[in-house]
């Protein structure tokens, strides 16, 4: 009965979207200019929700060069007054008055932000901007100075997609064709080659795949992970997706293996669905199966083959030979496969971004989660995709629910890079020299 409710809620919203952004259709003659202005007086709800379908349905018809005028006038004209924010810190500064204050924190908000929160109050309007937002980060390669909007749009889509909001659903071969459709065009890790190669990702019981979707945008995934069940740690992605492979009886099952984690908006990029996506399902999983014990990734390295072609430059010519061929390397040579992997080791553990943390956005992004940098596996993604990136490499990141807290701690202060005592027994042994 609940998923009776649930998928007629989805219809509906997704009803009364499609009627207001017909509604929004109807030509205004009125400029993007004057629209804004009138969305910022005190107009009552519906005039209001008139003026921002309307506003809407010129966005969506403009061409990418008045997209980009829209934008410089969202920048120049609907930002902060900072003479009169100067002289409101000052004031406030001198006297502490309550009001002051009160009309300080109101100046030091862009009218853009107030511009955003109106319109978004129309049915749709939520899925608008984040395609609002898609198109100024396109205008902003050309323009930095739009910048200044993206902070506004950051500062909402915040608040507007917190965990709170979010609403965590299975995705199975029963699931509307509508939302498959876009699984297999948001795949970003392994693609979906076909309908068939979806079918094996989500039909066998030892098979599971789960996103995050917001009320606002119900037909939209925002981030979805597929999940293989299996018997031990996987360590190899062709082995996951074989088209020949046998399911697992359930009784054989204790590990979870996250192989792809995959965000869907980019119109909501710097916002982190991720790690709560990852231990709610973890949570879930462990309701619905006693038996799991353990919970790992198998995960790409997609850096790692331009910062080992880098280091090449840096190593004595006997040691940069050998990890050349190492990098080549595409049989089942142990030695080859050993050197590969110290190298992916030490490029995890040791190589740094700029700012902090991994140079690895992977890496970041679960060992900031508190997950431990378990096993490098050689061999694991033979794809083109995967010997372009990591040489074939991939990497299990276990989540030991005991020890997260403690590796997030370790992690946040001092950097430190939790890892399994074999890597480190490999990196003693097999790490060539960096001058």
């Amino acid at each position: 009965m609940q998923l009776i409710q649930s998928t007629y809620l989805t219809d509906l919203l997704a009803t009364i979207t499609q009627r207001n952004r017909a509604d929004g259709r109807a030509t205004d003659t009125r400029s993007a200019r004057e629209l804004c202005d009138l969305l910022l007086t005190d107009l009552g709800d519906v005039s209001s929700n008139k003026m921002s379908r309307a506003l809407l349905a010129k966005y969506r018809d403009m061409e990418p060069a008045a997209k980009r005028a829209f934008f410089d006038m969202l920048a120049d004209h609907y930002d902060i007054d900072g003479d009169r924010l100067t002289q409101l810190v000052a004031d406030y500064t001198r006297d502490r008055d309550p009001d002051v204050l009160a009309a300080l924190t109101a100046c030091a908000e862009p009218r853009r932000q107030e511009l955003f929160r109106r319109l978004n109050r129309v049915p749709g309007a939520t899925a608008d901007l984040v395609a609002m937002r898609c198109d100024l980060l396109t205008a902003m390669k050309d323009a930095p100075r739009l910048a200044v909007i993206d902070h506004d749009f950051l500062h909402l889509f915040r608040s507007w997609f917190n965990q709170g909001f979010l609403v965590l659903r299975r995705i199975n071969w029963d699931s509307p064709a509508s939302i498959l459709e876009k699984i297999i065009a948001y795949e970003a890790v392994h693609a979906i080659d076909s309908w068939d190669d979806l079918r094996r990702r989500l039909l066998p019981e030892d098979r599971r795949c789960y996103a995050y979707f917001h009320p606002a945008m119900p037909e939209e995934p925002l981030i979805f992970v597929e999940v293989a069940l299996t018997d031990g740690i996987a360590g190899n992605i062709q082995a996951v997706l074989a088209e020949d492979r046998p399911a697992l009886p359930a009784r054989q099952i204790n590990t979870a293996v996250f192989y792809s984690i995959s965000n869907c908006q980019k119109g909501l990029r710097g916002i982190s669905f991720g790690n709560s996506l990852i231990k709610q399902v973890v949570e879930d999983l462990k309701a619905a199966m006693p038996g799991l014990t353990t919970f790992v990734t198998l995960s790409p390295v997609p850096g790692f083959r331009r910062w080992a072609e880098t280091a090449l430059e840096d190593l004595p010519e006997e040691e940069a030979r050998t990890l050349r061929s190492a990098l080549d390397d595409t049989s089942d040579d142990p030695a080859a496969a050993r050197t590969l992997r110290a190298q992916v080791a030490h490029y995890l553990i040791a190589a740094k971004h700029p700012r902090g943390g991994p140079l690895d956005p992977v890496a970041r992004f679960h060992l900031g989660n508190g997950a431990l940098l378990h096993e490098v596996h050689a061999g694991a993604d033979i794809s083109p995709n995967g010997l372009r990136q990591s040489c074939g490499a991939m990497v299990n990141y276990l989540y030991d629910l005991n020890q997260i807290d403690r590796n997030i701690e370790g992690y946040s202060t001092s950097g430190t890079v939790a890892h399994a005592r074999p890597l480190a027994n490999l990196l003693k042994t097999h790490t060539l020299s960096r001058s």
